[in-house]
């Protein structure tokens, strides 16, 4: 109840939602909000049956290492496919240019 209601008083305190000279008096409110909120937060926080509030830290994923050793070998074939199909395609490209020269040797594809 106290999320929703701290939810619905900062979307209505909001101060990207006031004309600018408004802005000041709801941005102070919009502080006001949120630090009651935070200050009941860490209250019931505080209430827990150990006494002391506890953090529980769950690691999930891969592990921070794996993988980084082998970059190299995984970006090399990468590079050589796209070095050699812009090389194809530059050949490719001439090849076309050479014919259509052949074709019509007083066509200039540069000029309207």
């Amino acid at each position: 109840q106290i999320k929703a209601a701290y939810r619905r008083k900062a979307f209505e305190s909001h101060p990207d939602l006031f004309p600018a000279h408004e802005k000041s008096q709801s941005e102070s409110n919009f502080k006001l909000i949120a630090e009651a909120y935070s200050s009941l937060g860490s209250g019931a926080r505080s209430r827990s049956p150990h006494g002391a509030s506890t953090v529980r830290v769950v690691r999930t994923g891969v592990p921070v290492g794996y993988g980084k050793g082998n970059r190299a070998l995984v970006t090399i074939p990468f590079l050589l496919l796209i070095a050699g199909t812009v090389s194809f395609a530059g050949l490719n490209a001439a090849r076309a240019y050479k014919r259509q020269k052949k074709m019509c040797p007083t066509y200039n594809p540069f000029l309207p």
